[in-house]
């Protein structure tokens, strides 16, 4: 059945009006005329306006994030192709993309959430590479709120189910909630694939005479404007009515079209391929001719479908999934069919790529669009947005809790490790087949996944981290924070850091206040890659996270990719603890600061103040430091941020079921998240290591405690604080399925 969003035939005397239902400004619409000199057709309108969206042409941020460091000698394929791709040596490539589906997961979790790993596989696949890992990014509402679980437990759902169905295991992630997330969750997908060399497909359309292929699933009316149109505006009451523009997954459809797709690049007999994500057809015939600088014909009457009498704006808009767009030298087209073929997938010859520079579809026997390509892509609007920092920004620095009082350590402990964004993860990561391929050497729950690149000895090292609180706070010290953090969270593991792609989520950017925190977040997490040599090679902007005129958190999401020369197992993991080991800190020197910290905000109900900023100097030694420690053998490496060292050691105090008793001179000591530290836990013979290690490198470190006992105890002066490790252990499991169930 119609609905309001799919259908394209408007009333008589309703042909004005189309474009602002498509997303399209009056403005942009004056655009249009002006670079045609003529009315648009509907399915010109149609291509303009899944294009032009905020999703597609990121019209509102390419202004700012042209700031990023984008080039290394490492780098093969940067920003601007599906996923971005690095040598990792020895012949081999490493392909990573992070993408949101935030707005269709609202409309429909589970659906939305899996259609968001699908299409974020096709991302990688594209690039030629096999994907062999994702990792997830997750925020919602507080989990007393019915709806907020019926969000959560969906997406969990929907990518447990689309992964572990394809084949891709979820390795790894993270989590937060807030009052923020509550009516906009936040789904962040990141997935990595490998390939060799020589096996790399761009998204190229090839010269004049290369023939388009159709591969994949039929096309259908789901996801008509799905992604593209969702993401580009605000929620409101009627949100939950665009529920029939969430596409539909099918992960058995996309398996079979990852193993056709890989048996062509093998063989090369493809000379480019696109992904039909966002956008859909649109999409896939105007952006690869535009990168080459040519046209093309499309028929739309030769496009496979599964339903009948679909309109031409329809078939140019549907983000069915499970479709490819593969560029073809007319001499291999019957391969390409043949190869599709033995692999149950379906395959229409649609179009040709022509000398001239427009993209020309034809539909029912007429002409529909024609319409420069260069129009649809590098000359969508571009804006510079009206930005200023906030007035209440100053209020907020200055709004501190004097703390008097030491609180109840302990009992502060505890109501860390009950919180569910602190607490055990498992289940979320048991519902995922993390252990796939048999790659998988640190998994979920530390603080980076460890992948073995199989016939070399060599490890990937990846880490996804965010705090839309840190950044509320101040984005660009925020943000900055992230880089450095996610840094140190594969240095753990013994990588050297050599890669970030983000996932930037912020409010409507048509308030002066959000593109202030989008500009001053791109500017962090541009110095802390600078300052660490670490490029970014791809990401995604996710704007009009707002509801009712609320908007979430300023919450990028970094995703770091890290290298580790000589796999040595084995590595540092936090089940490594054993008694009579020494605790050791090490990185910066801590500040009473607790702004922004979980303690403040789950202990007192509190979000204020200025968090420290990062330290260039620090940041890098503590990085330093930690990688040689991990290739010194060090048992546990573990790093110091949400929940503060306090936190930190009950983790490790879990995880080994060992306990431990540490000394501190100040509570603060305890739960301050300053970046750049990191405990580590070594046998007692190994104090001359870590002390000769530290002052090479130039990083403070002190040795605090002890491993042993059966109780987390933490001593001032004799007076001592102590939470029994089996109660510690049952509060951090029981976190997350006891505020799903109450």
């Amino acid at each position: 059945m119609r609905t309001e969003e799919v259908d394209l035939e408007p009333d008589e005397g309703e042909v004005l009006t189309l474009h602002a239902r498509l997303g399209l400004t009056d403005d942009e619409y004056q655009q249009i005329l002006h670079r045609l000199g003529r009315e648009p057709s509907r399915s010109e309108l149609a291509m303009y306006s899944v294009m032009w969206s905020e999703h597609c042409s990121y019209k509102s941020s390419r202004v700012h994030l042209r700031r990023f460091p984008t080039e290394a000698p490492w780098v093969v394929v940067g920003p601007g192709e599906n996923a971005g791709v690095v040598d990792v040596g020895e012949g081999w490539l490493a392909a990573l993309r992070i993408e949101s589906h935030n707005h269709p997961s609202f409309v429909e979790p589970h659906e939305g959430a899996a259609t968001g790993v699908g299409g974020i596989i096709r991302d990688i696949f594209t690039m030629g590479a096999r994907p062999i890992a994702l990792w997830d990014s997750l925020r919602f509402g507080p989990l007393d709120q019915p709806r907020n679980r019926y969000l959560f437990a969906g997406v969990v759902s929907g990518i447990a189910a689309y992964g572990n169905a394809v084949g891709v295991p979820t390795v790894g992630g993270e989590l937060a909630f807030a009052e923020h997330y509550s009516d906009n969750p936040l789904v962040n997908v990141m997935c990595l694939g490998l390939l060799r060399a020589e096996d790399l497909v761009l998204a190229t359309s090839g010269p004049p005479g290369t023939i388009a292929v159709l591969l994949g699933a039929p096309t259908g009316r789901d996801g008509i404007g799905g992604a593209s149109i969702l993401a580009s505006a605000s929620f409101d009451e009627t949100s939950l009515e665009k529920r029939p523009s969430v596409q539909v997954g099918d992960p058995f459809a996309e398996k079979k079209l990852i193993e056709a797709c890989l048996e062509l690049y093998r063989r090369k007999l493809v000379v480019g391929v696109q992904d039909l994500g966002a956008a859909g057809l649109s999409c896939a015939i105007s952006e690869p001719v535009s990168r080459s600088g040519h046209g093309i014909t499309v028929d739309l009457d030769l496009v496979h479908t599964r339903e009948p009498e679909m309109t031409a704006p329809e078939l140019l808009m549907s983000e069915s999934q499970e479709r490819m767009m593969a560029f073809v030298h007319p001499d291999r087209v019957d391969e390409v069919i043949e190869v599709a073929r033995r692999w149950e997938t379906e395959a229409s010859v649609v179009g040709e790529v022509t000398s001239s520079e427009n993209v020309v579809v034809s539909h029912a026997g007429e002409i529909v669009v024609d319409i420069p390509a260069q129009s649809l892509t590098t000359e969508a609007p571009r804006y510079q947005r009206p930005l200023g920092e906030p007035g209440w920004m100053e209020d907020l620095w200055s709004n501190t809790i004097k703390f008097v009082a030491q609180p109840a350590i302990a009992t502060g402990l505890l109501q860390l490790l009950a919180e569910p964004e602190l607490g055990s993860k498992a289940w979320i990561y048991e519902q995922y087949d993390h252990m796939l391929f048999l790659n998988t050497v640190v998994g979920p729950g530390h603080d980076a996944t460890l992948l073995r690149l199989k016939g070399t000895d060599r490890g990937l090292a990846l880490s996804t981290d965010g705090n839309g609180r840190v950044c509320y706070l101040d984005p660009r010290r925020g943000a900055a924070r992230l880089v450095w953090e996610a840094a140190l969270n594969v240095a753990m593991v013994g990588a050297e850091p050599l890669a970030v792609v983000d996932n930037l989520n912020f409010g409507n950017p048509e308030k002066p206040e959000v593109m202030w925190q989008f500009r001053e977040t791109v500017e962090g997490i541009s110095e802390a890659c600078e300052a660490l040599g670490v490029p970014v090679v791809g990401g995604n902007v996710s704007f009009y996270n707002e509801t009712d005129g609320l908007d979430i958190y300023p919450s990028p999401v970094i995703g770091m990719l890290g290298l580790v020369e000589e796999l040595l197992l084995p590595p540092p993991r936090l089940d490594r603890a054993e008694p009579e080991m020494a605790v050791y800190l090490v990185g910066n020197e801590w500040a009473p600061n607790l702004a922004g910290s979980a303690f403040e905000k789950v202990t007192f109900g509190h979000v204020g103040g200025r968090p420290t900023g990062p330290d260039r100097a620090m940041g890098r030694a503590a990085v330093t430091a930690a990688r040689r420690l991990a290739e010194a053998g060090i048992p546990v490496l573990h790093d110091v941020s949400m929940g503060g060292s306090g936190l930190a050691l009950a983790e490790i105090c879990i995880a080994s079921g060992v306990g431990a008793s540490v000394a501190y001179s100040d509570w603060r000591f305890l739960f301050s998240e300053d970046p750049h530290r990191f405990l580590a836990v070594a046998p007692a013979v190994a104090d001359d290591t870590i002390t000769a290690l530290c002052s090479e490198v130039g990083v403070p470190f002190l040795r605090i405690g002890t491993m042993g006992g059966d109780a987390i105890v933490f001593d001032r002066g004799g007076v001592r604080a102590a939470v029994d490790l089996t109660l510690a252990t049952e509060t951090w499991r029981k976190a997350l399925p006891e505020h799903l169930r109450n």
